[in-house]
């Protein structure tokens, strides 16, 4: 059936792998890594999230101080392990304590 590659006496050397690099982990996120990961995976420039969302996807609940302080959520650049998550995966974040949800935009 292949007679005509047989045919032609041509060495074919096989083709070296493409190196693809694995996805950038830059950092780590502590316990809010997989809130990291979620975030750096979503296409949208704009998530809205509720807490009980964040919580599922943590799989455990949020601290009590993220239902009632808007400083646990503003902490100083990279001071925090949940500030880190959204940090690295490039986004702010901005909370409405009351409708208890999370706007978490891309920076461009």
């Amino acid at each position: 059936m292949f007679d005509w590659l047989k045919e032609r006496d041509v060495a074919v050397a096989p083709r070296p792998l493409a190196v693809v690099p694995a996805r950038d982990d830059r950092a780590n996120a502590g316990e809010y890594q997989l809130l990291y990961k979620y975030l750096r995976d979503r296409f949208a420039n704009r998530l809205v999230l509720t807490f009980g969302e964040i919580e599922d996807l943590l799989g455990f609940s949020l601290p009590a101080p993220a239902r009632i302080e808007l400083t646990w959520w503003s902490s100083p650049v990279g001071r925090s392990a949940q500030s880190k998550a959204w940090m690295l995966a490039d986004r702010t974040a901005t909370v409405n304590l009351m409708a208890q949800c999370v706007v978490f935009e891309r920076v461009t």
